[in-house]
């Protein structure tokens, strides 16, 4: 790896992470030795990089600093064409024209020696031959799981019998044959997920859901791993 390019990820694990990373650890994954890495930084930060932090401790690297947005190696635009290939495949409908246009705006302001990883990408998504229908649009439940709006639902279960809901969305989860809404459920007042072929209508409430999704979420995943012992939301369908 040239040094310029050694410079660059480095930089890119220390944006990877908010807490401090040791010596140690940037060396292990730039296979360089520590005293190469302390050299490192010590050389970006003569070019007034802001890291902060030392020898032993580990660094940081600190606000108003960001690297240019589209200094890909291959590797990150292979990973990023099998993802967007991907929600092209199994998202919603919004989402898959999303995952498209952002590919030609990614290619569009690409250098063009990079573009071949973009557009030539030796990595594909088949069709999926199960994938099932939404019944509702999936895209107003994304909106209100970014505004932490309530919505209410008539909800069909597995033998049939419908129920009335009202929900707070926190996430989705997209699965190859069908996406999942996970939520905090006021009927049965715990986390239940809710698939999205099942809603047989859906409304999203203006009244805004009490906490933050960050922290439902986090509690969320501490009751499953106390009771099921995973991190798995399976559990909730």
């Amino acid at each position: 790896m040239r040094r310029a390019e050694r410079l660059l990820q480095l930089l890119q694990i220390l944006r990877r992470h908010r807490r401090p990373v040791t010596g140690d650890a940037i060396a292990q994954e730039l296979e360089v030795s520590l005293r190469t890495v302390y050299r490192d930084i010590a050389s970006l930060i003569a070019d007034r990089v802001p890291i902060r932090g030392e020898a032993g401790v580990g660094y940081v690297l600190g606000e108003g600093f960001d690297l240019p947005p589209l200094m890909f190696t291959p590797d990150e635009l292979e990973a990023v064409m099998l993802g967007l290939r991907w929600v092209a495949r199994r998202g919603d409908g919004q989402l898959s024209r999303a995952a498209q246009d952002t590919v030609s705006k990614i290619g569009a302001v690409l250098p063009e020696r990079l573009r071949p990883f973009l557009f030539d990408a030796g990595l594909l998504v088949p069709p999926g031959d199960r994938v099932i229908r939404d019944s509702v649009d999936v895209a107003q439940l994304r909106n209100a799981i970014r505004e932490g709006r309530k919505a209410e639902l008539l909800y069909k279960a597995e033998d049939g019998k419908q129920t009335q809901r009202v929900i707070w969305p926190l996430a989705v989860a997209y699965y190859d044959a069908q996406r999942l809404i996970v939520a905090w459920c006021e009927l049965r007042q715990a986390f239940r997920s809710f698939r999205t072929d099942r809603m047989v209508s859906m409304a999203v409430l203006e009244q805004k859901y009490p906490g933050r999704r960050k922290a439902l979420l986090k509690q969320m995943h501490e009751e499953l791993e106390r009771t099921h012992g995973v991190r798995d939301m399976d559990v909730f369908s």
